[in-house]
């Protein structure tokens, strides 16, 4: 290979290079602008919760647990044994409902509704009980 050619190869890598971090700066530049507005929606948001939580009124009750049969099958069972600690399956099984694995997650999911709305407590990991106050 002679010096023509090593030149020519040179030049042919310095375009690709050049080429390169022009596209990364374009891209620097996208995240930043993505970045920038992502920060100020979340500025908006910690705005409005903060705007929200001086609006709630002081020493207010736990929201009740909802009404529908599901999950009024599932606060009867704990009203039923108010002292007993129980698992989602342990619930199925309980009620008489099906133990299948998407079913057992659906009751998950409410049993961790009812714990936030305070009718629950979780004394253990996978574990529910009644609140008692």
């Amino acid at each position: 290979m002679n010096i023509t050619e090593l030149l020519v190869d040179l030049h042919i890598r310095v375009n690709e290079a050049t080429a390169r971090a022009d596209e990364l700066r374009n891209q620097i530049a996208h995240f930043n602008a993505a970045l920038t507005e992502t920060e100020a929606h979340l500025a908006d948001l910690a705005t409005t919760r903060k705007i929200i939580t001086e609006l709630e009124p002081t020493g207010t009750e736990p929201d009740p647990p909802e009404s529908s049969t599901s999950y009024q099958a599932v606060v009867n069972a704990f009203n039923q044994h108010p002292a007993r600690g129980f698992r989602a399956r342990e619930l199925h099984e309980l009620l008489g409902i099906s133990t299948d694995e998407a079913s057992v997650n659906i009751t998950r999911s409410r049993l961790g509704r009812l714990t936030r709305q305070g009718f629950l407590t979780q004394p253990g990991r996978g574990r529910y009980q009644k609140r008692t106050y």
